[in-house]
C-alpha cells in the first residue's frame, strides 16, 4: 500500500487539477453523444419519454432507476418539449419521463418548463430551467452527462464536472483495464461493494485505455502492470491513498474504504502539536 499526505506544493485543489487534466485531454461536445458512465440500464428509444400523468407514476418512474431525467412542460407540443424529444433519443440509456400534469408540476415544486434529473446514488435532483431561449438538445445532453453520477460513475471530461459540483467529500477509483477479460466480474464486485458505502463515497471507475485517464494514473503514480488499483481522495483535505490489487473483491474495498475512514477520524480525534512559538 502507498499512502501519501496532503500536498504541500500545490495551492489548488488536487482533485480540481484532475479535473482540469481531464478537460483538456477531451472536449465536451465530443462526448456530449457518449455513453458516459457505468449504466446497467436497458431502457430503448422506443419506450422513451414515458408519460406521466399522476404522481405516483412519476415517484416510480424515479425509484425505478439510478438516473432518471422528468421533462416538465405546461405544453406538450412547444418547441422546448421537441428539444426534450431531440435529447431523448440521444441517449438511451437513460430513462426519460414527461409530464404535463399539473398536480405533478406542483408536487415537484416546478412553475415553468423545466427538465430535471433525479439521481440514486444521493438522492438529489439537478433542475435545468426551459425558459432560457438558448436551452437546446446539445445543451441539454451536456447537463445531463454531466450531472448523470450514478452508484459507480465512470470518468470523463463531462462526468468529472458533474463529480465536482456533487456533495461527496469523499471518492474513491478503480482504475482498471475495461477491455481485460476479468473486467465484467470486477465491475460487478466493485458495484456491490458501492451499494455499502451508498450515500457516503462516490465511487469512480477510471478506464486506463482512455487518453483522458494516463495523467490521472500518472498522478497516482500507477503503472498499467499494476492494475487493477484503488485510488481513494477526500476532497477537503487532499488526503489520498492508493492501493494496487491481485484481484477486485467487495472485501478488499470494504476494508480499504473503513481504514482510511478510520484514520481520518483518528486524525480529526488528534490535538495539533504546537510549535514552540505558539507555547511561549
Amino acid at each position: 500500500m502507498v499512502r501519501t499526505g496532503q500536498a504541500d506544493t500545490m495551492n489548488t485543489s488536487i482533485f480540481l487539477c484532475l479535473l482540469i487534466i481531464l478537460l483538456t485531454r477531451g472536449s465536451p461536445a465530443a462526448s456530449a453523444g457518449d455513453n458516459s458512465s457505468a449504466s446497467h440500464s436497458t431502457a430503448s428509444n422506443a419506450e422513451k419519454p414515458v408519460l406521466l400523468d399522476n404522481v405516483a407514476d412519476a415517484e416510480a418512474f424515479i425509484s425505478g432507476a439510478e438516473v432518471a431525467v422528468i421533462g416538465f412542460f405546461q405544453e406538450p407540443g412547444s418547441p422546448e418539449a421537441s428539444q426534450f424529444l431531440l435529447t431523448a433519443g440521444r441517449i438511451p440509456e437513460v430513462p426519460f419521463g414527461l409530464s404535463t400534469s399539473p398536480a405533478v408540476l406542483s408536487h415537484y415544486g416546478v412553475e415553468a418548463n423545466t427538465v430535471t434529473l433525479f439521481r440514486m446514488v444521493d438522492n438529489q435532483r439537478r433542475d435545468l430551467d426551459m425558459n432560457n431561449n438558448d436551452i437546446d438538445a446539445e445543451k441539454m445532453t451536456r447537463f445531463i452527462r454531466i450531472n448523470e453520477l450514478r452508484l459507480v460513475t465512470e470518468y470523463t471530461p463531462m462526468t468529472a464536472i458533474g463529480v465536482m459540483q456533487s456533495s461527496f467529500q469523499l471518492h474513491l477509483l478503480l482504475v482498471t483495464d475495461k477491455t481485460s477479460p476479468k473486467y465484467p466480474e470486477q465491475m460487478r464486485r466493485y458495484r456491490e461493494a458501492a451499494e455499502l458505502f451508498k450515500g457516503k463515497i462516490l465511487f469512480i471507475l477510471v478506464d486506463v485505455n482512455l487518453k483522458s485517464s494516463e495523467r490521472t494514473v500518472s498522478f497516482f503514480k500507477l503503472k498499467k502492470s499494476q492494475l487493477p488499483a484503488l485510488a481513494i481522495f477526500n476532497a477537503p483535505d487532499e488526503e489520498q491513498d492508493v492501493l494496487t490489487l491481485d484481484e477486485v473483491s467487495v472485501e478488499r474495498v470494504q476494508d480499504f474504504c473503513n481504514g482510511f475512514i478510520e484514520r481520518m477520524e483518528k486524525g480529526e480525534d488528534e490535538p495539533e502539536e504546537k510549535t514552540p512559538n505558539e507555547e511561549l
